[in-house]
């Protein structure tokens, strides 16, 4: 893997980090999610993030580790920035508490594989 992608993923996890923190601070609880626009538009604001970075993965990391839907991804990302308004509140509570935990679960796994110098 390319040293541009390690840091990318770095930054990828960051925001994976960020919405646990925000599940931390504002509850874990989707009334609570529903009940906070702070919430909602914060973590909505890191999926955009995440969906934006993949776009600058290589090709090579993309499809080495294609268990991970990248194109998915930022497909999400193009609803929560163009849709935003349309976007089912259900679909982002499943993505900030259950696909963002995933994918930095997946993300460090490919963190762990070696980087070359490119």
């Amino acid at each position: 893997m390319k040293q541009a992608d390690t840091i990318v993923l770095k930054k990828m996890i960051s925001y994976c980090d960020d919405i646990a923190d925000m599940l931390n601070q504002f509850g874990d609880d989707y009334e609570d999610y529903l009940s906070s626009k702070t919430f909602q538009y914060a973590a909505s604001m890191c999926i955009l993030q995440i969906g934006e970075l993949v776009n600058r993965v290589s090709e090579e990391t993309l499809k080495e580790n294609a268990q991970i839907p990248w194109h998915s991804i930022r497909g999400i990302r193009n609803i929560f920035a163009h849709s935003y308004d349309r976007t089912d509140p259900e679909l982002a509570w499943q993505t900030i508490t259950q696909d963002v935990p995933e994918l930095k679960e997946q993300l460090q796994t490919i963190l762990t594989k070696p980087v070359s110098e490119e």
